[in-house]
Parts: structure tokens; sequence; C-alpha cells
């Protein structure tokens, strides 16, 4: 019998495993990938594989079952006893892992991509991600190296954890002081709709929703509504309920999204601010994270509520870690990825989404008029993308060029001035660098000087 061909080294990306499936992972890939996985943690975690606890879960994909049924089969393979939680959102397995005292976790998901692909997002203990740069790469190198005859022996129990869940993540919040606003919820044909549905119902709120029920078939641009060309449904039905705002959610349901009144979208570093202030409103004095592409309406918000912040890597797996060396209370991407403290330091996409209702509760204030406190005041580019052949080198000559700013290097480069700032940043995967800048002149100022940084970076 032949070995199994290798599957490419493309699938391996800096924070999970993803590829089309049929022609990138199948079964049989996902079935390696879970033996491996088990070996790698039992590593990380100085235990054989048959001590260890592993949760595992799946989203709405039409793949997804058979790709969870054949990686639970490869870590039983390895003696593992595997905790399956069946469809859920990848937040609720975060829950799982960091709830149970688990061993690690595998998702099976490929979050916002397109339909015809697939793939796993593999956690250590308490929901720590696997990262490129740390276990992904053994995964890898374990399946390359060829499997040995598995050792057999591991077993497997059903477990729900919608209702501890819920019990979690109502936490943040005093439900009482959430008023019956009309609020549109999208769903974008994923695990939204079983996930945080059950709590807005239980809110008392107005509700209506679009693409709630999870559905494998979504469009095929994927379930992303952060993509101008995915918000057509969402715009129209704002105005045409009339809500008071929208909130929308991306296929795994880690990441939600925020539309005004005016069906105007929430940029994710004004979010971010706002979900500072209303954390510090609980707990005085504490750190924020966010990351190098954010406004500054981030440090200044937390600045002027009293709390301290500082910046982390763009990505989980390097966010994660950065809020537990911090004790962040919280910490906040511009992609829509917010991380809880007490949720594990995971990422949620239901927890901003209940935070966000409670401070237009309490302050009596709409979304547009918060959103507008920031959109008068900062002005910023959103993040642009070029093609460029020798990131590096690029990066030098900007650093060359703007050389009288404060310059810092966490994540590609940040370039800061008293009245405008920028970061630019090699993508992970792809020969682009990414743009982001803001001015706090005018609109006008930011395009200018997005015009000379874009024409440097492309020429």
């Amino acid at each position: 019998m032949a070995a199994p061909v290798p599957p490419p080294d493309s699938i391996f990306k800096a924070y999970d495993v993803r590829g089309l499936h049929g022609e990138e992972l199948d079964g049989d890939t996902a079935y390696s990938i879970g033996r491996a996985f088990a070996r790698v943690l039992a590593g990380l975690r100085g235990k054989s594989p048959g001590d260890l606890v592993i949760g595992l879960g799946h989203d709405m994909r039409l793949s997804s079952p058979e790709m969870a049924s054949r990686a639970r089969d490869g870590m039983v393979a390895e003696g593992v006893r595997v905790l399956d939680a069946g469809r859920i959102a990848t937040e609720q397995l975060y829950f799982l892992v960091g709830w149970r005292d688990l061993d690690g976790g595998a998702m099976v998901t490929a979050s916002h991509n397109p339909r015809a692909y697939t793939g796993i997002k593999l956690m250590r203990e308490q929901a720590l991600a696997l990262s490129g740069e740390a276990g992904i790469g053994d995964v890898r190198a374990e399946i390359r190296a060829g499997l040995p005859e598995p050792p057999g022996g591991g077993s497997v129990e059903e477990v729900r954890v919608d209702e501890e869940f819920r019990s979690r993540v109502l936490g943040f919040v005093d439900p009482e002081r959430i008023k019956p606003l009309r609020v549109l919820a999208y769903g974008s044909d994923g695990m939204a709709g079983p996930m945080v549905g059950p709590i807005l119902e239980s809110l008392g709120l107005e509700l209506r929703t679009a693409s709630w029920e999870p559905d494998g078939e979504f469009p095929e641009l994927g379930p992303n509504p952060m993509l101008a060309e995915n918000q057509a449904e969402i715009v129209a039905r704002i105005r045409e309920d009339e809500v008071d705002l929208a909130i929308a959610w991306d296929g795994d349901a880690d990441r939600c999204f925020f539309f005004d009144s005016q069906a105007r979208f929430c940029d994710g570093d004004f979010v971010c601010a706002l979900l500072a202030r209303a954390l510090l409103e609980k707990e005085p004095g504490a750190m924020v994270l966010y990351d190098p592409r954010s406004s500054r309406a981030v440090p200044d918000t937390v600045a002027a509520a009293g709390g301290r912040s500082g910046l982390s890597r763009v990505g989980h797996a390097f966010f994660k870690i950065r809020m537990r060396e911090e004790g962040a209370v919280f910490g906040g991407e511009v992609s829509g990825h917010y991380y809880f403290r007490d949720f594990f330091c995971a990422d949620s996409g239901s927890i901003p989404a209940l935070l966000v209702l409670e401070l237009v509760s309490a302050t009596g204030r709409s979304l547009s008029e918060l959103m507008d406190d920031f959109r008068s005041r900062y002005f910023i580019s959103g993040e642009i993308n070029s093609e460029v052949a020798d990131q590096q080198a690029k990066l030098a000559q900007i650093e060359e060029r703007y050389s009288d700013a404060a310059i810092t290097r966490l994540d590609g480069i940040s370039v800061d001035y008293t009245d405008w700032h920028f970061n630019v940043r090699p993508s992970n995967t792809e020969p682009l660098l990414r743009l982001t800048l803001e001015s706090l002149v005018s609109p006008e100022d930011m395009e200018a000087k997005r015009d000379e940084i874009l024409g440097l970076i492309r020429a």
C-alpha cells in the first residue's frame, strides 16, 4: 500500500491550517492533522497522548462534519480522550477548552473564507493558539516525517456548552441596563444565529435578523461582512427596518462588526475604543492592548478613562500571550477581533455585541453619535494592500525616507509624527505590504499623506 501523499506546505498558515477542500485538504489530511496535533500537544503539555483531553468542534460548512470526524479519528488513534461539542462557533470551543481546563482544542472551520475552503484552528490549554511560529510548524513536521503506527485506545464523549457559555458571556453586562433597542442581527449564514441568537432574544430587544440560519451554501464571496461587497443586504435592511444599529458576524462568529442607524460601517479601531471605555468603567485603571494599525482614538480614549494602554503584534496568537503577560482586561484589533481577560483572553463575537448594546442603552446616545465623536477627530485610511516584490527592501526605503519621525518595529514599521502616523506591515502569506494611516488634521490631509506613502510603496 502506497504511503499517503503529504499535504502541501501552503495549508500551514500563520494562525491555522487552511486550504481548498478536496484539493489541498480532505478527510485523510484531517486524520493526519488530528494525529500530529495530538503528538505535538503531548510534547507541549509534558504528557503522553493517552493522557490528553482535547475539545473538538466544527462550523456549518458542508465539508466540516466529515473533516471533524476524521480529525477526531486521528486523535483517538493516538489515545486521546476527545470531548466533541459538535456544530458550534469558534469562541464556544475556546470556552470549552478554558472552562473544562482541557489540554487543547481543534476547531474545524475556514472562518470567513469562501465556501470552497476548509481548515482547522488548533489550540493548547486555556485556548492559547498554536501558530506558525509555535506549534503549527511542528504539526507539519510530524506529518512530513511520516507518522508511525498509532497506539489506539482513545475515546469520544459528546458534550454541550450552550448553557454555561451563555451564562459566562452574559456576565460581562447587566442585562437589566439594556433597553429594547431595534437591532438588526446579520449572521452571514454562519454560526452566530445558534450561538448568540438565544442571548439576544433573552434581552427584550426589538430584534430583526438576516442570513441568520447556518447554511453551508453561503454566497461565493464568503461569510465576511467586513468586505464592502458583502454589505449590500445589511445596508438595505438597516434602511428598510429603520433600526438603531446592526451587528454582523463572520462565518465562525468569532468576529462581529457594527453599523449605525445611517448604515455606516463602524471602523474596528473606533469600536475598540468604545469597548475599552465600557470595560474601564467596570474596572478603572486596567490595561488595554491595541494593535499598531489602530487609530489614536484607542490610546486617547483609554487615557481619558483613566486606563493604561499598550501595543501587541497583530494576530490572535500574539494577543492572547500578550494579554496574559500584561494582565490586560481587554485587547482589540482593527480587524474586529476583540479579546477579554475574563474569557480566557480569547476573542469573542458575542461579548462585544453585548457591551455595545449596554453602552448605547446606558449613555442614551445612539451608536451614530458615539461613532461621530471619533469620526470628527480621527481621519483614517483603512487598510490598503499593495503588491511588492521585495517587502524588506521597501520597508527599509520607507524607514529612511521618514527617519525624522518616531519609528517602532513591533509589526512591520510604525512611523509617528505629532499629527499623523502610519503603519506598513508585510502580509504573512502574500507578497503584499499593508498600509494604514491616520491624520489628526483633516480628511484631505489624510488623503494627501496616504497618496504620498502609496506612491513610495508602489514606485
